[in-house]
């Protein structure tokens, strides 16, 4: 028949049926309420699904699983009034190739019925992963230690990294200078009213909102103490798919990069 030998041992791959897909990304938009057509197919791809974006997003329409972006609101967090020496810009033209290279802090606030919980973050910006953190109902520089005293201890960073933040009291004081001085890290701040320089944190606190806080009416801090840390180490840095990295988790990217910096990482990581 001149037909090739791999015609023979030829198996179709099996198509799923609708009403299965159709159950799959409806647990997916549930666990993640925020997700879009493009993320959740990726997640299916990486489940094994094979499935086009088209489809996905003619299905999530169909079932108004669509997510729609809400409104903002503004609360000032960041006050650079003070008289407090500040540092140039060291992240403009930087190209981050490395973990612990740059780190991103910024400050956001959580409404509660009757008052503000505010959130002091520090992102690794190679990875985007949280790793550092801290609540509190006084937003001041005891706030923005608690958050860099996490990540240094997560993280030992060797001296030289850059620490990137606003020009906010909170950052700029004489304490908090200090603890990053006595580390080694490059003290960087962006220039004055330019969200842009700090891009990195934005996007964070934009994912928190959207995914986290505008789907809770939190009654208490306690609630936020409980929700929040939940959502940062078990949704933002453990499952959720980043654009950025691939639709990689920031935590499954950084065990990826340590295996291919490091070989022989790769063996300890296979092992029991």
């Amino acid at each position: 028949m001149q037909l090739p030998r791999r015609t023979y041992y030829y198996q179709p791959k099996a198509t799923p049926s609708n009403e299965a897909l159709i159950a799959r990304i409806a647990d997916i938009c549930l666990e993640f309420p925020r997700y879009g057509y493009r993320r959740v197919t990726e997640e299916l791809h990486r489940e094994g699904w094979i499935v086009n974006h088209k489809k996905v997003a003619r299905i999530m329409r169909e079932h108004n699983w669509s997510c729609v972006p809400r409104k903002k609101r503004w609360i000032l967090t960041t006050n650079s009034n003070h008289g407090f020496p500040l540092y140039p810009n060291l992240t403009k033209g930087l190209s981050i190739r490395t973990l612990n290279q740059l780190w991103v802090a910024d400050i956001t606030y959580i409404q509660i019925l009757r008052c503000f919980v505010y959130l002091a973050v520090i992102l690794d910006a190679f990875s985007r992963k949280a790793i550092g953190y801290a609540l509190s109902k006084r937003l001041n520089t005891k706030l923005t230690l608690g958050a860099l005293q996490m990540a240094i201890d997560r993280r030992n960073p060797e001296p030289g990294c850059i620490h990137h933040s606003d020009r906010g009291v909170q950052y700029a004081s004489r304490e908090y200078v200090k603890e990053l001085e006595s580390y080694g890290f490059q003290v960087s701040m962006s220039r004055k009213g330019n969200p842009y320089d700090n891009a990195y944190a934005e996007s964070f606190i934009k994912t928190l909102k959207s995914e986290e806080v505008s789907l809770w009416e939190y009654q208490s801090v306690q609630e936020v103490q409980e929700r929040i840390p939940y959502f940062i180490e078990d949704v933002y840095n453990q499952k959720r798919l980043h654009s950025s990295l691939g639709y990689r988790p920031p935590c499954e990217f950084e065990t990826m990069v340590m295996v291919t910096q490091n070989p022989c990482q790769r063996a300890l990581i296979a092992s029991p």
